[in-house]
């Protein structure tokens, strides 16, 4: 019989994920990850993970599979909440829930089931996975769950083939009314629970307070640049990739913020400027000179972009066989965050990386942030935006 171990993280999605495999005759153990209990950085008042780990205990005993928890705050606070900081004090905005996918999940959690005789690793992750031949070997192919509402690929976008050869994801073909259904019929406690919000398992953060604990305020000036400005010219030239500054005497300063490295493209709310005929949105910052620049409108054309570059050391390909070489050019569908619709693009591989242009241009194109592009309904590569 193969072992399976179940990432419980107290939620409907795992405790149906437990369940199935159950049903499928797979020998199941629930293992909690407990990824957070550093006082020094306080997230809430709340104690969601005491919380999620009781709900995982209770679904463990009504299915009748063993459990245990683990604690992985010293590995987390290390891998994803330090290198938060980092990144947001460089400007940038990185996405904690990918990397606790590759850090965490599929690596260190990873590990512990192996070492606990785990055939697989499963997890609620709504996405699907293949395995194919090509050349007589043996390929596994990452794709999108067959709930368009709900998925997770994009989550997953930095997994290897050796972490996807030993992953499981049983409600990948289900759609989430269904996998809610499943779990009221084996009344499991989880059924209504509400899906949960904030960073990989740490609960709600309020994100300027929680930086504001390693990242000191700082006043700066907020920077209003006019739409018809002629910045803008030239901005989405081949390499050139809107790598201009902002300066001053495009704008005019219109009030000030308490740090730049507290926003992020695209941000509204948090400006407390008004008196402006449209709401105004954060169109660039710059954590050098302290400095938010911002336009009026969501269509402001500060907002947009058609293209981005994934340097090399950033750049992951999920299927190392479909890997460009230098000069070639692919058509992909591809997305900038999670939930976003596919778009077109056509991605490039040149001397700085890996250029991704879209055919119709893309609303806060985030440095720090992942972008992931498909073939179909196949995720195969990803990257950190520069």
């Amino acid at each position: 019989m193969k072992r399976v171990v179940v990432g419980l993280s107290g939620g409907v999605d795992s405790s149906v994920a437990a369940y199935l495999l159950k049903e499928q005759g797979y020998e199941v153990i629930g293992l909690f990850m407990k990824n957070w209990h550093d006082d020094s950085v306080t997230i809430s008042d709340e104690c969601p993970w005491l919380d999620d780990s009781n709900d995982a205990l209770l679904v463990a005993e009504k299915l009748g599979i063993p459990f245990q928890t683990v604690d992985l705050s010293e590995q987390y606070k290390e891998r994803i909440v330090d290198y938060m900081f980092a990144e947001y004090e460089k400007g940038r905005t990185p996405n904690p829930d990918v990397l606790c996918n590759r850090e965490i999940k599929f690596d260190v959690f990873m590990k512990i089931a192996l070492e606990l005789g785990a055939d697989y690793v499963a997890t609620g992750h709504y996405c699907r996975k293949d395995t194919i031949d090509v050349a007589g070997k043996q390929i596994h192919r990452l794709l999108a769950g067959k709930d368009q509402n709900k998925d997770q690929s994009y989550f997953l976008c930095q997994l290897s083939q050796e972490q996807l050869a030993k992953t499981l994801f049983p409600v990948g073909e289900l759609i989430k009314p269904e996998v809610r259904k499943i779990a009221a019929d084996q009344d499991l406690v989880t059924a209504e629970k509400k899906d949960s919000q904030g960073l990989c398992f740490i609960g709600k953060v309020r994100l300027p307070e929680f930086l504001q604990q390693k990242l000191k305020p700082k006043n700066g000036a907020i920077v209003e640049i006019e739409a018809s400005s002629n910045v803008y010219a030239n901005a989405d030239a081949p390499l050139q990739l809107h790598n201009y500054k902002y300066t001053p005497e495009f704008g005019k300063k219109v009030g000030e913020h308490i740090g730049a490295h507290y926003f992020t493209k695209g941000q509204r709310k948090g400006l407390s400027v008004g008196g402006t005929p449209l709401p105004l949105f954060v169109i660039e910052t710059d954590v050098e000179t302290n400095t938010i620049y911002v336009g009026q409108g969501k269509n402001h054309p500060g907002l947009y972009r058609s293209q981005l570059l994934v340097k090399f050391e950033e750049l992951h390909w999920v299927r190392p066989d479909l890997r460009l070489t230098q000069g070639a050019f692919m058509e992909v569908k591809a997305r900038i965050r999670y939930r976003q619709n596919l778009e077109n693009a056509v991605i490039n591989l040149t001397e700085e990386g890996l250029v991704v242009r879209f055919e119709n241009p893309q609303s806060a194109i985030q440095e720090g942030q992942f972008v992931a592009w498909y073939l179909e309904d196949e995720l195969i590569g990803s990257g950190v935006i520069s």
